[in-house]
C-alpha cells in the first residue's frame, strides 16, 4: 500500500478515528492535510505523530458545515502540494439523544455536519480530482448505517444517508477515474472504553476483559483507530482501483451477534 507522492485531506483528524487514519496514511507515504474545527491541540498532536514517522503534513481549519470554510481549507490543502488525491470525510457529530429528546436544533447540527459536511467537502475536492482524472474519496460511516441504534436515531439516519451519498457519487464520479467508498466501523476505542481493572494482575485483567468483550465482539476486542486507518490506506491505494460504491463493515464481526 505505497501512497508515496499522494496528497490526502482528512477531516476531523485531531482526535480518534480521524487521527488514526491521518497517521496511517502518512505511514504509507502520503502527505497529509490534518483538518480540525475546534481541536487545535489534537491536530497538532496528529502532526507530531506524522512528523515522528518522517512524514509531511500541515494543518487546515474550518467548519465543514460552512461552504465558504470548506472551499477555503480544501483549496489550502491542495495548494500546498499542487494536487489532492485522497479525501477522507471523517468529521462527524454524535449527540446520543433519544428520539423524543431531539429538537430541530440538534437534528440540524447532526445533519449539517454528518451529511451536508461530507457533501460540501466532496464538491470542493472535485475540481482538483477531475482535473487529474483520478481520486479516492473515503466516507467514514458506521455500522449504524445498516443497524438501528438504541441511543441516537438521528445519528443513525445521518450514517444511512452517507451510505447512499457514497453510492450515488460512485456512479457519477467513476467517469472521472474517481472512486468513492465508505467504511462502516463498529465500536472503536477512542478513549471511551474501560481497560482491564488495574487492581488485578495484568494477565488476569486482560483475560476478564476478553471474556466480557467476547459477549459482544467475537475477536475479543473493540476496534482501534489504526484498524480504520489501515483499511483507509488500502482503499486509497492502487490495489483498490476497481473498488467503488462499496460500504465495508469493519466491526470484528460484532454485528453478526
Amino acid at each position: 500500500m505505497d501512497l508515496t507522492g499522494k496528497v490526502a485531506l482528512v477531516t476531523g483528524a485531531g482526535t480518534g478515528i480521524g487521527q488514526g487514519i491521518a497517521v496511517e496514511l502518512a505511514r504509507h507515504g502520503a502527505r497529509v492535510a490534518v483538518h480540525y474545527n475546534r481541536s487545535r491541540e489534537g491536530a497538532e498532536e496528529t502532526c507530531r505523530r506524522i512528523a515522528a514517522l518522517g512524514g509531511e503534513t500541515r494543518i487546515v481549519q474550518g467548519d465543514i458545515a460552512s461552504r465558504d470554510d470548506v472551499r477555503r481549507f480544501v483549496d489550502e490543502a491542495a495548494a500546498d502540494w499542487g494536487r489532492l488525491d485522497i479525501l477522507v470525510n471523517n468529521a462527524a457529530l454524535q449527540l446520543n439523544l433519544n428520539l423524543y429528546r431531539h429538537d430541530e436544533s440538534s437534528y440540524d447540527q447532526i445533519m449539517h455536519t454528518n451529511v451536508k459536511g461530507y457533501w460540501l467537502c466532496m464538491q470542493a475536492a472535485l475540481p482538483h480530482m477531475t482535473r487529474q482524472l483520478a481520486g479516492r474519496i473515503i466516507n467514514i460511516s458506521s455500522v449504524h448505517a445498516k443497524r438501528p441504534t438504541d441511543f441516537d436515531p438521528v445519528y443513525a439516519m445521518s450514517k444511512g444517508a452517507i451510505r447512499m451519498l457514497t453510492r450515488e457519487a460512485a456512479i457519477e464520479l467513476g467517469h472521472y477515474g474517481i472512486t468513492v467508498n465508505a467504511i462502516e466501523p463498529g465500536a472503536v476505542d477512542v478513549g471511551k472504553y474501560k481497560h482491564p481493572r488495574p487492581e488485578l494482575p495484568p494477565a488476569a485483567g486482560e483475560t476478564l476483559a476478553r471474556d466480557d468483550l467476547r459477549l459482544h465482539f467475537p475477536l475479543g476486542r473493540v476496534g482501534q483507530p489504526q484498524d480504520v486507518g489501515q483499511l483507509a490506506c488500502f482503499i486509497a491505494s492502487d490495489a483498490s482501483a476497481f473498488l467503488s460504491g462499496a460500504a465495508i463493515r469493519l466491526d470484528g464481526a460484532s454485528m453478526l451477534l
